[in-house]
């Protein structure tokens, strides 16, 4: 009996959960330095949804990741469901209406969308073999249009756009022709400035603070501009932890959350940064290795959608605290308080262990 379990998982990666265990318990200490002393329970938090999500990651690693790719459409379909739901029944805070109160739990069905949305494309690609199809590739599109709205409709920009190179990701790893691509990127890119419309006035906001911080330095600038005096002034070994001040003093807003990354800047210096940034390096090329070593186009086509949707949000969120990109309110996976993004990270490394055993 043990012989057959070695052997069944033998192929599972030790260095790819190592990794993301690594950055979570790096995670808890940059937590519990932005949340004291008056809110450390969110600590304990964490780490209950970190064991909730270790459960998720088991389950995912003893099921063949070919039967939870099969129930795609059913995945689309529930998260629709709850992303309408939101809008109706949802709880609003700082102007955005993006969590479902379950009992004491607040559940944020977009970062669930982020995964569901993943699986019910990569369903729909594996068993529609002929890439070149214009019509495939416009329900390809359409899959992801629903949700995309939305989201937006919450608002919740940064989320809504996670899903744009998820979906060119796969469209490239399904095999659609690289002129199809550069054709539709292009059309987008021609089509971005009618986008502006669209956006609500904080959004615009946002992005005229990203070119120009200094145009609103007490207003939406101020967070960018605390968030880089933070980062900078921790040179290269830090502050020492729970010393930095940006962090202590409550200049830095939403430190626990989209600006964590911030904390980390002050309390550990860059040394501490790149000892972050060398843990997710390390949790991406593994990703890349399992991919690399996958024949199964359905495997091969889910591990790019979990990877590109993991190793997007690590580049937006460490770009935006520094200032090279506009705020969109990413969380940093692993290490952003919030259960259900630390869920839905936890379910996609149990997807991305079973590729690796089932491939």
């Amino acid at each position: 009996m043990k012989k057959l379990i070695l052997k069944k998982y033998k192929d599972f990666d030790w260095i790819l959960a190592a990794s993301a265990l690594s950055i979570f318990m790096l995670g808890l200490l940059f937590l519990f330095s932005s949340t004291y002393p008056y809110n450390v329970d969110y600590v304990l938090r964490q780490v209950m949804w970190f064991l909730v999500g270790s459960l998720g990651f088991m389950l995912m690693v003893s099921v063949n990741y070919r039967k939870i790719a099969g129930i795609g459409s059913i995945f689309y379909f529930l998260i629709i469901f709850l992303l309408a739901a939101v809008l109706i029944f949802g709880s609003r805070r700082l102007g955005a209406q993006r969590w479902l109160t379950i009992g004491s739990l607040n559940i944020q069905p977009s970062e669930f969308a982020k995964l569901f949305i993943t699986i019910a494309l990569v369903q729909y690609m594996a068993n529609h073999k002929n890439y070149r199809s214009f019509g495939n590739i416009i329900v390809s599109f359409l899959i992801v249009a629903i949700p995309f709205v939305l989201i937006m409709k919450e608002p919740d920009l940064g989320t809504a756009l996670m899903f744009i190179p998820v979906l060119f990701a796969l469209l490239y790893i399904w095999g659609t022709p690289l002129r199809y691509l550069l054709l539709m990127v292009s059309s987008g890119v021609l089509l971005s400035p009618f986008a502006w419309f669209l956006l609500k006035d904080y959004q615009k906001d946002r992005l005229l603070v990203f070119m120009n911080p200094g145009v609103d330095p007490l207003g939406a600038g101020y967070t960018i501009i605390q968030s880089r005096i933070a980062v900078g002034s921790g040179g290269l070994f830090g502050r020492g932890w729970l010393s930095g001040t940006q962090n202590q003093l409550n200049f830095l807003a939403e430190r626990h959350t989209d600006f964590i990354f911030s904390v980390a800047g002050e309390e550990w210096g860059f040394f501490g940064c790149l000892l972050l940034i060398g843990l997710y390096y390390l949790l991406i090329r593994r990703i890349i290795m399992i991919i690399e070593k996958t024949d199964d186009p359905c495997g091969r086509l889910l591990g790019t959608g979990l990877g590109v949707m993991i190793g997007i949000q690590v580049i937006v969120n460490i770009s935006m605290t520094m200032g090279f990109m506009p705020v969109v309110g990413l969380p940093l996976p692993l290490v952003s308080y919030g259960g259900s993004s630390l869920l839905v990270t936890m379910i996609a490394l149990g997807l991305l262990e079973s590729i690796a055993i089932h491939r």
